[in-house]
Parts: structure tokens; sequence; C-alpha cells
């Protein structure tokens, strides 16, 4: 119905009246049917009235009651996202504390067979030590015995030149030397590889102490030598460092993964491989430590994924993917950062920078 109720009464009233012509020829009871009409528009209208007004109320409680659900819902959502985060991070924790659990087992065997080898070597060295002056005695006596030779008798002295002829007398007492001191060198080099297999073995050392990161860096490619000598030169750039305040153990072993990380880059190639181990100050009382190879590179969908856990670009049982994501929890805990800068063909290099002293350390460290 379109107008007021007043409106359509007036309306209806002109009709009828212009039906009936003059007033007199109206019908009786006309006015009381007008007012009733009019009575039944007003209350018409008042029930409409009603009825649009529940209905706005009703539509303003459901879109209330949709509000309030759409932000429960965001409120779950938000807590089953916190609630994934979280279980990605306990799975990560998980996965560190395993490896640094491994890695203290490791440590403490390699602890043991490193004390068990040094032993054995002392004797070694030690004997050889001995054998060398030995040597030295004997070679002089053989020397003043050949010095007598002219006087000995014509047949006694033809029999010791035929015997030193036939077992090449110059060379042995050339060569004996060479070869004492030789395996001289070859047990230093043992003894060498066994303390920094010591050194390097300190994985569950909580202490933190003040630390030469060269020395620390020096033990690691003693260690990790089998897995760059075959495929890399290794070139040292060292710059004047102080000590660093630092569990030197732990930061050994982000050294070792990413220095077999390089290695393991330019394995495969025809030519060998380029690694370069970088060292210097920074401001701020910062260190750095950077390790750089040329080769394969690291791709960019890779790239932002290289410190998540057990992701691995590597073939099946060459790596765990935990190599770097533990290495990251060691310098974070350190207070410090690593920066990666690689490119597909165009090597890879690693930057760790370190504060040189530490705060003090909270309880969850």
């Amino acid at each position: 119905m379109s107008g007021s109720a007043p409106g359509r009464h007036k309306l209806l009233q002109r009709q009828l009246l212009r039906s009936f012509g003059a007033a007199d020829a109206q019908p009786p009871g006309l006015d009381t049917l007008l007012a009733a009409v009019n009575q039944a528009y007003e209350d018409a209208d008042a029930e409409r009235a009603m009825i649009e007004r529940s209905l706005e109320l009703v539509s303003r409680e459901l879109n209330d009651r949709n509000d309030r659900l759409r932000a429960e819902l965001a409120e779950r959502q938000r807590r089953s996202d916190e609630q994934q985060a979280l279980i990605q991070r306990l799975e990560q924790t998980q996965s560190q504390l395993v490896q640094a659990e491994k890695m203290a087992s490791i440590g403490q065997l390699a602890a043991g067979v490193a004390h068990e080898i040094n032993n054995p070597i002392g004797y070694v060295s030690s004997n050889l030590g001995t054998l060398q002056d030995y040597v030295q005695a004997l070679l002089e006596i053989v020397s003043a015995f050949e010095a007598r030779l002219p006087v000995l008798p014509a047949a006694d002295a033809a029999a010791l030149r035929q015997l030193m002829a036939q077992h090449d007398h110059a060379y042995l007492c050339e060569d004996v030397v060479a070869l004492l001191r030789e395996s001289g060198a070859g047990v230093q080099r043992v003894r060498q590889i066994v303390q920094d297999l010591k050194d390097f073995s300190h994985a569950g050392e909580q202490a933190w102490l003040w630390a030469d990161l060269h020395k620390g860096l020096d033990s690691t490619l003693n260690i990790v030598h089998n897995e760059t000598k075959y495929v890399a030169d290794v070139e040292r750039r060292y710059g004047e460092l102080p000590q660093v305040h630092c569990l030197a153990s732990q930061l050994n072993q982000v050294f070792m993964n990413l220095l077999v990380n390089a290695a393991h880059a330019t394995a495969g190639r025809a030519s060998r491989g380029h690694i370069v181990i970088t060292t210097g100050c920074l401001p701020d009382d910062e260190v750095f430590v950077e390790v750089a190879d040329d080769g394969c590179g690291i791709s960019p969908e890779h790239l932002g994924r290289i410190f998540d856990p057990f992701f691995t670009t590597k073939a099946i049982g060459k790596g765990t993917g935990l190599g770097l994501s533990v290495s990251y929890g060691i310098v974070h805990r350190h207070g410090g950062r690593i920066e990666v800068d690689s490119c597909p063909g165009g090597g890879t290099r690693f930057r760790v920078c370190l504060p040189v002293k530490q705060g003090e350390p909270s309880v969850a460290e």
C-alpha cells in the first residue's frame, strides 16, 4: 500500500462524495464507515511498524551473533596458529637437543679414544727419539769401520766392501735417517690430531670461557682434513682477533658444519675447489669468521630454508639437515648472527658474527 492512512481516507471520502453527489444524497452511516476504514488503516500501519521493529531487532541480534561467531572463530584460529607454532618450536628444540646429545655422546667417545691413542703414541714417540740416537751411534761405528778398511787384510777388506755394495750401504745410511725423520713427523702429526680431537670433543662443555677462535679453527681444520684434502685447497686469511667469550667447543661445531658443507659443495667436479677462511673485527665490539667456497651454490628457492631443521638438498645418507639448524641455534645463543650469500654456480659465503663479550647467560640457556 502507498500513501498514509489519512491520505488514503481523504481520497476514499472524495471518491464517495463524488459518486453520491450532494451531501443530502449520502447514505446514512457513511461517516462511521469512513472512520472504521481509517482506523483499520492506522491499525495496519501500527502493526506493520511493529513488525518492522521486530525484524530490525532480530536482524541486529543476528548480526551481533554473527560478529561474535566471527570473533570466536578468529580467536580459535589464532590459538590454533599459536599451537602449531609452538609444536614446530618444540619439534625444532627436540631435534636440536637430540643432535646436542648425539654430539655429546660422540664427544665423550672421541675423548676416550683420543686418550687411549695418546698413550701408545707417547711410547712410539719416545722410542723413536731413542732409536734415532741409537741409529746415529751405529752409523758412527760403521763409519769408523769404513775408515779402517785400508788397514785390514786384503781378503777381509774385500769381503766387507762386497757386503756393503750388496746392501747398498751408502743408500742405507742416508735413507735410515730420512725414515726416522719422516716417522717422527708422522707421530707428531698423529699426536696433533689426537690433541685436536680432544679439544674438539668437549661437546658437553657448558662453561663460558675466553677462547682463541683461530686455535679452534685450526683444530677443526685438522678434524675435517679428510673431507677437504681430496676436493679443495683451504686458504686461511686470518686477521687480528681478540679472545672471545664463548662456548668454544660449540663454536667449533659450527665451524665444522660450515667447512664440511663447503667441501661437499666443491666435490664432484674436474678441478679442485677453493675454500677461503677469513676472520676479522667488526664495529660494536664484534668479530667475524667467514667460510667461502667456489662450489655449486644454493638456489634462491632454497636459500630461505637452509636453517630449517631436517631441510637438506644433499643426497640421501649424505646429510641429516640438522647441521645449519644447530649452527644457527648455537650462534643465536651466543648473541650473534649468521649471514649467507650464495647463487647457483657462484659459490657460497657464510659469515658468523659474534660479540666479543657475552652478557649474563639466561637460565633458559
